[in-house]
C-alpha cells in the first residue's frame, strides 16, 4: 500500500495535469473552429490544389537563351542579395557583439541596454523590414539588402555575443599576465578560439538568407521572387514549377558548399 502511494501522484497534482490537458483541448479545438476547419473545406482545398499540380507537369523547358538567362539573372540576383545582407550585418554585427558580451563589457547597464536593441531588431521581420524599405528606396534588390542587413545585425549580434561568451577567458587572461593590452588579450587569446564559430554561425545565416531573398523578391524586392510572383500571376503554372525546381537546385547547392566549408572551420584537423 504504502509503494502504490508513492507511485500515484498526489490528488492536487493529478487535478492540474487534468485541468492543463482539459483546456489545451479546448484551446485545439476553438483554433479549428475559429479558421473554419472542416473536412468538407479540406477536402475541396486539395482537389484545387490537385488542379493546380496538374498544371505544373511537365515543366516548362526554356527554348530562347533570352528567356532562360532572365531566370538566371534573378538567381543572381537573390543570391547577390543574400551575400551582400548577410556581409553587411556581419560587419556591423561584429564589433556591437563585443560590446553585447558579458565577459568583455563589464558595464551591467550599457550592455543590457544594447542586448534589448538586438531584441527589438530581431522583433521585425525581414519581409516587413523588406515592405518598409520598398515604400522608401523604390522597388529592386536594394531594399531586400537592406531588409536582411538590418535584420541580421539583431541575430548575429546575439549569436555573436554567446559565442564571445561561451569561450575560455584564460588565453586573455595570459596575454594580459605577460604585458598584452586588453585589445591584444582578445586578439591574440580571444578571436583565434571564437573565429571558426562565428564563421560558421555567419555562413548557416547566409543559407537562411538565400531562402528568404526569394520572399522578398514576391513583395517586390527584385532577385528570383519576383519572376515567380509574375509567371504565378499570370497562371503559367509550368514555369513556375520550373523556377521552383531551380531555387532548390540553388538552395541545395548552397547548403552543401556551406556545409563543407562549416565542417572545415569548426574541425580543419580532420578535414
Amino acid at each position: 500500500m504504502s509503494g502504490t502511494s508513492l507511485i500515484i501522484p498526489p490528488r492536487p497534482h493529478r487535478l492540474r495535469q487534468r485541468l492543463f490537458w482539459i483546456g489545451f483541448a479546448a484551446l485545439f479545438c476553438w483554433c479549428l473552429y475559429d479558421f473554419g476547419f472542416s473536412p468538407q473545406r479540406i477536402w475541396q482545398g486539395l482537389g484545387r490544389l490537385g488542379n493546380v499540380l496538374s498544371f505544373m507537369f511537365p515543366p516548362h523547358l526554356w527554348t530562347e537563351w533570352s528567356e532562360f538567362s532572365q531566370i538566371l539573372q534573378g538567381l543572381g540576383e537573390t543570391l547577390a542579395m543574400a551575400f551582400l545582407g548577410t556581409f553587411l550585418g556581419a560587419l556591423v554585427a561584429f564589433p556591437l557583439s563585443f560590446l553585447g558580451a558579458r565577459t568583455i563589457n563589464r558595464m551591467g547597464w550599457p550592455r543590457f541596454g544594447l542586448r534589448r536593441g538586438f531584441d527589438v531588431i530581431r522583433a521585425f521581420e525581414t519581409l516587413i523590414l523588406a515592405l518598409i524599405f520598398i515604400r522608401a528606396f523604390g522597388l529592386g534588390p536594394l531594399a531586400g539588402v537592406l531588409a536582411i542587413a538590418v535584420s541580421e545585425i539583431g541575430v548575429l549580434a546575439k549569436l555573436y555575443a554567446e559565442a564571445i561568451e561561451n569561450t575560455s577567458s584564460r588565453p586573455v587572461e595570459g596575454v594580459q599576465a605577460s604585458g598584452g593590452s586588453v585589445l591584444q588579450g582578445i586578439r591574440i587569446g580571444l578571436l583565434p578560439q571564437v573565429m571558426p564559430v562565428l564563421m560558421s554561425i555567419t555562413l548557416y545565416n547566409f543559407e537562411s538568407n538565400v531562402r528568404s531573398g526569394t520572399i522578398l523578391g514576391i513583395v517586390g524586392a527584385g532577385g528570383i521572387g519576383f519572376l515567380l510572383a509574375d509567371r504565378m500571376g499570370a497562371y503559367r503554372w509550368d514555369e513556375t514549377w520550373s523556377i521552383i525546381i531551380l531555387i532548390i537546385i540553388m538552395v541545395y547547392l548552397i547548403d552543401g558548399l556551406s556545409g563543407w566549408i562549416r565542417r572545415r572551420l569548426i574541425r580543419p584537423s580532420s578535414a
